[in-house]
């Protein structure tokens, strides 16, 4: 059974409580990402989405300036490296997210994406009936 370790971006763009949404926002275009963790120092603290940025901060008329503390998500769902594909597309399809941080203790050490478990051939649809399930739900919020 393949583990995360295998499929994983280990070249994670993150960025610090010190940053402002604004940079984030900035940092999300210019690596053409939808997802930033946040880190203080190499512990993992908290993802901001593009998602998050809409609701938590322009529909909130939360300046640019804003701290990430009050527009970024800090209740994590995480795995570790060892993790296998099959429990990481079931954990995003039971939490209804599309990106999980990877850690070790608490540090970040990369990224996977329901992307990454689609194109691993391993993965005998579960990517698929993951982003189903993720797909239902954000259709459903939007009536």
């Amino acid at each position: 059974m393949a583990k995360i370790r295998e499929i994983m971006t280990t070249d994670v763009e993150t960025c610090s409580l010190l940053d402002n949404v604004y940079e984030v926002a900035v940092k999300m275009k210019e690596f053409d990402v939808g997802a930033i963790p946040i880190v203080d120092g190499e512990r993992l603290v908290g993802m901001i989405t593009d998602r998050d940025l809409v609701i938590r901060g322009v529909a909130e008329k939360n300046p640019g300036s804003s701290k990430v503390e009050e527009v970024m998500s800090d209740h994590l769902i995480t795995i570790t490296p060892e993790t296998t594909t099959d429990e990481a597309a079931n954990i995003m399809a039971e939490h209804q997210i599309r990106r999980l941080p990877i850690v070790e203790g608490d540090k970040l050490v990369g990224i996977v994406s329901l992307g990454d478990l689609a194109v691993n051939p391993k993965m005998d649809k579960k990517a698929e009936v993951a982003l189903s399930e993720i797909s239902e739900t954000d259709k459903s919020q939007l009536q």
